[in-house]
């Protein structure tokens, strides 16, 4: 502590500290140049700013700026800065500045060698003795060659994905090999379905008829268990599920061996559709058979593609859009449903990677206005990358065809939860749009639109879709990693489109036990094909 010490005459002042040194400072004063008061009052000053002094010196020492406490030591330190004046570091970051702008623009040398981290640059900096810009053209260097290595490691990710996601799991290949087999060994997999006695319940319009067109089983049984596990009135449930020929007698085995009494099931491959002919479809006989189009859907998507110009986003949305089964039969099957259902009037068409969580009976009671395709709009939302879809998002604008008929800005729909107003459709020529368009962006060498079925039925349905609440069918959950579990968890339908589907290890795990929830794992042939809750 410090302390001041006036004598009796008050001609002499003595500053001291406790810590043993006396008469730190001693002032004779005369009195007849200074008066008292000066004198006094000056020491007053003096004993409140000298404790700053020392607190600033502390602070100094703190911040590790210098370990030395002397006055002078403290001059040299704060002197510049109570003055107003920098020191000389703030004029070599501004030189270094300058350099690294310089370099900005100036190629990197031919044959440079880089080191492969930043110590070992530190490393060569020291034995090298390197000038600043040499340091900043090695640093830009390496700094481009990362993000070259980051650029093409992302691009392989989304091709290793995108063969993920078109590949078929061992265990639900395995699981449609074994119902096959019980199909052929097993007479009860091969029972009639449904029951004779509930055969006019397949056309009968008073009941809820959901229509579903896969060839994996296991994604098809979640479909209709949380169908029926989510319905209010499950007696009143039809499911038509319709399958390719080759799996035709898996699917069939596992509904006939999996009862989801009291709903009714029906199971048919498209075989068995006398409608589906080649003269009924010959556009689509085009799209499977045609070689050029097999091998923009199957073949080497790296080959020929130009990475430098496009993001790894981009790239990823066109991978979807090569996907395999845009050139499925089983895709296209939607379009049409009023011919393979003659008798029903209205239907709920669900894709294969949904899960139903809520009564959806309430669809039936919506009136569509007239209109033929009851759907959820996905130009808004909150978001963004979800539901912030339009024309632009789907075709080709600077393909003349489509810049004369189609406005960027018209709003997108979904499908995967559709109502369809049969009877309203059969009066429409949707069918014949379809196919023309489809034709047309053959003739272009696909040029119009890449992403199958959804962009050729945008242009089929417009003027026919009647906008539902987005409540009733979530999407992204199978690209959307930020998806929100509290708005998941409210949808009446979500749907995994995307590539991540939820029977395959690449999804999102905390998505996937919305999904893994309507698997019955306790099942033989699902154990014995080791599909096991992960």
């Amino acid at each position: 502590m410090m302390q001041l010490h006036f004598s009796p005459s008050m001609r002499s002042i003595t500053i001291s500290t406790n810590n043993g040194f006396i008469d730190f400072m001693k002032i004779k004063v005369a009195a007849r140049h200074i008066s008292y008061r000066t004198i006094f009052h000056t020491f007053l000053l003096l004993a409140f700013l000298l404790p700053f002094v020392f607190i600033l010196t502390a602070v100094v020492t703190l911040e590790g700026v210098n370990k030395c406490s002397s006055f002078d030591c403290l001059g040299r330190r704060l002197g510049p800065r109570l003055l107003g004046r920098v020191d000389g570091s703030g004029k070599l970051v501004s030189d270094f500045y300058k350099i690294l702008n310089q370099v900005k623009t100036e190629e990197i040398p031919d044959g440079l060698k880089l080191p492969d981290s930043f110590t070992e640059l530190i490393s060569e900096m020291q034995s090298n003795q390197y000038d600043t810009k040499t340091f900043a053209i090695m640093l830009k260097a390496m700094m481009e060659k990362f993000e070259k290595d980051i650029r093409e490691s992302k691009f392989a990710e989304l091709m290793h994905k995108h063969f993920a996601a078109s590949s078929i799991p061992k265990g639900i290949h395995c699981l449609s090999l074994r119902l096959t087999d019980e199909y052929s060994s097993n007479a009860h997999a091969r029972k009639q379905l449904p029951s004779p006695e509930l055969l006019p319940l397949l056309s009968d319009n008073s009941y809820h008829h959901f229509i579903l067109s896969t060839d994996n089983i296991l994604a098809a049984s979640v479909v209709v268990n949380s169908a029926v596990r989510s319905s209010l009135r499950p007696e009143k449930i039809v499911f038509h599920v319709i399958t390719d020929k080759k799996t035709y007698s898996g699917m069939h085995s596992w509904f006939a061996l999996n009862s989801i009494a009291p709903a009714i099931v029906e199971v048919k491959g498209v075989h068995q559709f006398d409608w589906l002919t080649r003269e009924n479809i010959p556009v689509l006989e085009a799209v499977e058979n045609q070689n050029g189009i097999r091998s923009y859907y199957h073949g080497n998507h790296i080959v020929g593609a130009n990475l430098s110009d496009t993001t790894p986003r981009i790239f990823a949305s066109k991978l979807q859009a090569r996907s395999p089964k845009y050139i499925s039969l089983l895709n296209h099957l939607r379009i049409y449903l009023p011919e393979l259902f003659p008798n029903l009037d209205k239907v709920v068409f669900l894709d294969d990677d949904v899960v139903v969580q809520r009564d959806l009976s309430p669809l039936w009671d919506i009136d569509l206005e007239g209109k033929v395709n009851g759907a959820v709009e996905t130009c808004n939302g909150d978001d963004e990358w979800v539901m912030s879809k339009r024309f632009r998002n789907y075709f080709n604008f600077s393909h003349p065809i489509i810049e004369r008929h189609l406005n960027p800005d018209e709003c997108a729909w979904a499908y995967g939860m559709n109502v369809f107003d049969l009877h309203a459709w059969r009066r429409t020529n949707i069918r014949e749009l379809y196919h023309s368009w489809l034709r047309k962006n053959l003739r272009s060498n696909l040029t119009m639109w890449k992403l199958g079925t959804l962009p050729p039925a945008l242009i089929a349905f417009r003027g026919q879709v009647h906008p539902i609440d987005p409540s009733w069918h979530m999407l992204g959950l199978g690209y959307q990693e930020r998806t929100d579990v509290e708005n998941v968890k409210n949808a009446a339908v979500i749907h995994y489109n995307g590539q991540l589907k939820p029977w395959l290890e690449i999804g999102f795990e905390h998505l996937r036990p919305f999904w893994t929830k309507y698997v019955n794992y306790s099942n033989d042939f699902i154990r014995n094909c080791h599909i096991v809750e992960s």
